[in-house]
């Protein structure tokens, strides 16, 4: 293998895949990163077994061939490399790899391409195409609601399911429940249920780039792992096995009250109570007024810690319905406020003992169910 390519390229790949990399694995081979020429670009792969990364960079290539490089040591090297070419050239025999860039000269020892576990190739016919923009947004709206108690593995992963045109991502920890619908560019050929680790779908919202339009998804049969492929990027995982909560039951089906809020006004005041809060068991109380004849309503979130002291916080509210003491973990309320783009946002609630649903105002695809803490 004989080829040339700009250090800001490799440097950018390397930081992509590296993300699959295995910190601690019994193979060495799964701590280094394929290097490999295809089709007149380099191609880039790491994989723990679990999740797979692959991302193509525009190479000149003199001689085709592959090798897997420690991922540590070759990610280190490039990032202090001068930003001019770098020529890489491996003596197949000794599966050493030599990188030159300006007064740069190294050798590394590299381990056989043929002993690095193959990542899918799938078939893209079929595959659902989705807008990268939005299927960014689902991942951020949903993620952060899995579980990562390994103890119930189909809880770290989040439910996708594919109905026509629609696809809608869940993820719940038993806490809350992020439920987010979204429209693919084409109906499904067929209804389709799995279940992807959260993780992956975290990872897949870093390396995918905005100048990437659509997205890819094809779950390969009976592999029991879904690909997701754009123009310079793949990300594979392994889905989870299991059987997913049927989540519908943890919707509530009505209010007694909702009260509406400026979602920038109530995330900051969650944050302020968060401070206190996170002293104990994140527990901020929140006294929804309902509004009189006279005076509007307004919603107070108070948290208290016997070493620290206490906040209380006043947010201007509309009120339609009864008023309300009721107790949620601040840091599941700051963490969906933190997700939800629309200038207001909806808190329905029944009792105190009773789970809240958040909602964005004016956006009918998510909604987030929180239940309630002890009011002590």
């Amino acid at each position: 293998m004989k080829v040339t390519v700009l250090q800001e390229s490799l440097a950018r790949g390397l930081s992509l895949v590296s993300r699959a990399v295995s910190p601690r694995s019994t193979l060495p081979v799964l701590s280094n990163v394929l290097i490999a020429t295809d089709e007149g670009r380099l191609r880039l792969s790491a994989t723990n077994l679990e999740l797979g990364i692959t991302c193509w960079i525009g190479a000149k290539i003199e001689e085709d061939g592959s090798t897997t490089v420690p991922a540590r040591t070759f990610v280190d090297l490039v990032a202090t490399l001068p930003t001019e070419q770098v020529s890489l050239n491996l003596n197949a025999q000794t599966q050493t790899l030599n990188v030159r860039c300006g007064a740069s000269n190294t050798d590394i020892k590299c381990i056989d391409a043929q002993e690095f576990p193959p990542l899918p190739v799938p078939d893209m016919e079929g595959a659902l195409q989705l807008n990268v923009a939005d299927f960014k947004e689902m991942i951020s709206q949903v993620v952060f609601a899995a579980s990562v108690d390994e103890a119930r593995p189909v809880l770290m992963g989040v439910l996708v399911t594919v109905e026509k045109d629609t696809i809608t991502m869940a993820a719940a920890d038993g806490f809350r429940l992020s439920v987010r619908k979204g429209t693919l560019s084409q109906p499904a050929a067929q209804p389709l249920t799995a279940i992807i680790p959260a993780r992956a779908l975290t990872e897949l919202g870093r390396v995918v780039s905005d100048g990437n339009e659509m997205i890819a998804m094809v779950l390969p049969k009976g592999r029991g792992q879904v690909v997701f492929h754009m123009k310079d990027v793949e990300v594979s995982s392994q889905l989870i096995d299991g059987t997913f909560p049927d989540y519908q039951q943890i919707i509530p089906r009505s209010h007694k009250s909702r009260t509406i809020l400026s979602t920038p006004a109530l995330l900051k005041a969650c944050k302020q109570a968060e401070i206190f809060a996170r002293e104990g068991s994140n527990v901020a109380r929140l006294d929804i007024k309902s509004s009189g004849d006279l005076e509007p309503g307004a919603v107070e979130i108070s948290a208290q810690s016997e070493e620290t002291g206490s906040n209380e916080t006043i947010v201007a509210a509309t009120i339609e319905g009864i008023g309300l003491l009721i107790a949620f973990n601040v840091k599941y309320m700051r963490e969906v406020l933190e997700v939800i783009k629309s200038p207001n946002v909806a808190l329905e609630t029944s009792a105190a003992n009773a789970p809240g649903v958040i909602r964005p105002v004016g956006d009918e695809n998510f909604l987030h169910v929180i239940m309630p803490m002890h009011l002590g």
